[in-house]
């Protein structure tokens, strides 16, 4: 992952953090469900970009490198690898 990347991440991870901190709060001060639903969804949201990210930044850089090689075992694990992220994502 480059530079960039990484400080992308980690500075959208910290408002996340923050953001869940406040979520706390509301149910802490018994807030309105469904204002702290919208919340959880909005965390949610920033998480999925983060990972989306770091996604993009993964298939550019280690997923690339390894498909230009000449490891086809690196390729095929660098495949598995992504098949794999999916399959948890879209586990019920």
């Amino acid at each position: 992952m480059d530079d960039t990347t990484r400080a992308d991440a980690i500075h959208r991870l910290k408002s996340v953090s923050g953001h869940i901190n406040g979520i706390v709060r509301m149910l802490e001060d018994e807030r309105y469900c469904i204002d702290v639903i919208k919340q959880i969804q909005a965390a949610q949201t920033a998480l999925s970009r983060v990972s989306e990210n770091i996604l993009d930044s993964h298939l550019h850089t280690c997923v690339t490198t390894a498909m230009r090689g000449d490891d086809p075992d690196d390729r095929e694990r660098v495949l598995g690898e992504i098949t794999e992220v999916f399959r948890q994502t879209n586990k019920p």
